[in-house]
This record gives C-alpha cells, sequence and structure tokens, in this order.
C-alpha cells in the first residue's frame, strides 16, 4: 500500500528536482531523494506527502496540547504521523518525531478520522504528536472534513512554516499552538535544526490571519533559560499582541540531553515574571508542581477557570456578544480567545 500522495505544496526545478514549500527548509529535493523532514519525498520529478494513515491517535483534553484559551475543558481528538522538519536533542516526542523507520501504521480516511471524533466527544480535531507542516496536505484535507460536522481545528507546530505553506492552511483551521524554543538564532540552527526567523515571521503572520495563537516555550536549564533570553521571547510576544497566551513548560531530561538536569518550579517563575513584565495578559506555568495554570482576568483580578493538571472548570466566564470570545463575569473585561464552537457545513 502506498500511504503518501501527490503533494501541493511544491514546485518543480530544473533536472527532475522539485522544491517542497511545505516548512521555511524549502528544500530542493531530487529525483528518488528526501527532504530534510524524512516523509517528503521526490518520484519521477514531483514530491509526495504522506497520506492516508495516522501512527498516533487519542482523545485528549485540549489542555495537554496545550491550548488554554480554546473552548477550556473540552476535548480533542489528536492524530499525528511520524517525522520532523526540527532535530531538537531535547525532543519530548521523539520517538514518533525522529525514529520513522519503525512507527506503527493505521490507514483511515479524512472522511472517517473526522467521524470518528464523535466516538470520544470531541469538539476539537488536532493534529499534533509530530510536525504537522510536512504533512500539510493530510492534515488539511482531514480538517476540511472536521469542519463539516462543526469541529473546531487546531494546528500544534513548531512554527518553522513557509508563507506559502500558513496561507495555504488558513481556510482549514481556527487555531495554532507554535513552539518559541528560544530567542537565539544560533541556537536554533545548533540545537534544533532551524532557523529564528522564519518562526517569528510564522507567528506574527499566523496572528495577522486572524488565527488564534498561543505560543509554549519549553524551559531548558543552561538552553534557553537565561534572563536576557526570557525577557527577549516575552517582549517578541508583547509586541506581536500582549494577548497571545504565553505558555512556559518545564523540560524532562530526554532524546539526547538526558544528562541535562530537569526544569524546576523556579525555572518556571522565573519565565513567568519575565512574560509579566514584557506586558503579557495571560501567562501560564505549569506540568509540573508548583504552576501556575489558572486563568485569570487582566482588568479584576479575578479567576476564570480553574485548572488542576489537564482538568478545567470554567468558573468565571460569561459569553460575550459575538457568541465565541468571552467576558470575565465580574468586570465584563473581554477574555480573547475561541470559546464556542463553529456550525456544522
Amino acid at each position: 500500500m502506498d500511504y503518501s500522495r501527490r503533494a501541493e505544496l511544491f514546485s518543480k526545478t530544473e533536472g527532475g528536482a522539485g522544491q517542497c514549500h511545505a516548512c521555511a527548509h524549502d528544500c530542493i529535493i531530487p529525483s528518488g531523494g528526501r527532504g530534510i523532514c524524512g516523509m517528503r519525498f521526490n518520484r519521477d520529478g514531483e514530491i509526495f506527502a504522506p497520506w492516508g494513515y495516522v501512527s498516533a491517535l487519542a482523545c485528549d483534553p485540549v489542555e495537554k496540547k496545550p491550548f488554554f484559551h480554546l473552548l477550556p475543558g473540552e476535548k480533542a481528538l489528536s492524530f499525528g504521523m511520524p517525522g520532523c522538519n526540527f532535530r531538537c536533542r531535547f525532543c519530548q516526542n521523539w520517538e514518533l518525531s525522529q525514529t520513522c523507520e519503525n512507527a506503527e501504521i493505521m490507514e483511515i480516511s479524512p472522511e472517517k478520522l473526522a467521524a470518528s471524533a464523535s466516538g470520544c466527544g470531541a469538539r476539537i480535531m488536532a493534529a499534533t504528536y509530530n510536525e504537522p507542516l510536512i504533512s500539510a496536505e493530510w492534515a488539511k484535507a482531514v480538517f476540511e472534513e472536521a469542519g463539516k460536522k462543526g469541529l473546531v481545528r487546531a494546528f500544534v507546530s513548531n512554527g518553522f512554516a513557509s508563507q506559502k505553506a500558513v496561507e495555504y492552511m488558513r481556510p482549514a483551521l481556527e487555531a495554532w499552538k507554535i513552539d518559541l524554543k528560544c530567542f537565539d538564532d544560533g541556537k536554533y540552527r545548533e540545537i534544533i535544526g532551524g532557523r529564528l526567523q522564519p518562526v517569528l515571521d510564522t507567528i506574527k503572520l499566523v496572528h495577522s490571519l486572524g488565527i488564534w495563537t498561543e505560543i509554549v516555550t519549553l524551559v531548558v536549564p543552561d538552553f534557553n533559560d537565561s534572563e536576557a533570553g526570557l525577557a527577549q521571547t516575552a517582549r517578541f510576544i508583547a509586541s506581536v499582541s500582549p494577548e497571545i497566551p504565553w505558555h512556559v513548560t518545564a523540560f524532562h531530561p530526554d532524546y539526547k540531553m538526558t544528562g541535562s538536569r530537569p526544569a524546576a518550579a523556579r525555572d518556571l517563575e522565573r519565565a513567568a515574571r519575565a512574560g509579566r513584565a514584557a506586558g503579557l495578559k495571560y501567562v501560564y506555568s505549569g506540568n509540573i508542581p508548583g504552576g501556575s495554570e489558572n486563568t485569570v482576568c487582566p482588568d479584576c483580578s479575578k479567576t476564570l477557570v480553574e485548572r488542576a493538571g489537564y482538568g478545567a472548570k470554567i468558573t468565571g466566564l460569561a459569553p460575550s456578544k459575538d457568541g465565541k470570545t468571552a467576558a470575565c463575569k465580574h468586570c465584563g473585561a473581554a477574555i480573547p480567545g475561541i470559546f464556542s464552537g463553529p456550525a456544522a457545513g
């Protein structure tokens, strides 16, 4: 069985090669070759991309993605394939993203995948686990079917996208979680296998297109936890919008950095302080005890959503006039995000 399909995000070049436009690597792939991701390949002068299967499929709390301003407390049907366009030495999901050869395959169509959301009570469909940009055509097909069923569609990505890929995905999704791994181009090149500027460009573009955006920084000791680096990251996010939620999460030793120390609550608190100092209204520190994951009104300081683990309890949100965002029921301040789903069809 051939689990691939002719890609849409590519252009032909000289000598039978093709240039892939799924991510910012813009790989020029010779006939018979593969891109940096290992999953997009050239067959007879055309680029082919993964299609028709998943290697990971689960019904997760949306807070696990993490999205905190996207239907809090609801479930997301999460799907993914093998492969990644980065080579992060600290990858927390390397079994799927970095080792493609022995990945399990479950054949499924976009229609059946979208339809399966109802079986677990999911209101969200999320492309996640590995880097969804490398299978953008597949994700878009799934999202188009999910949209017909009234599901909110979300991308969980490292943000190393081409402009063409962002514009290609735009009609088929409502939310995009982007990893901003550090604010140092040299470290992006050496430790991650990419570049910083395309990620910054993606964040600005995704936000400008009206896609709900949340940003995550995995705090890795001695990599991205300097006071200056955290401040630069926070100031950049605030320059795009102070209403973008910033999640600072804890690294645990894994993959090629098993000798590093895990992040502690004090590391996350330093990052959170940098976010607040930069003017960010919603800063969340979590995935270890001692974090701060409740949503608090920036105007009156009342708790709006209480979180414990991956559970969420809405205590202080009221529907806003547009029916999708929300308001603080205590003071009426507008709270940005997506708090109700689109209509089916």
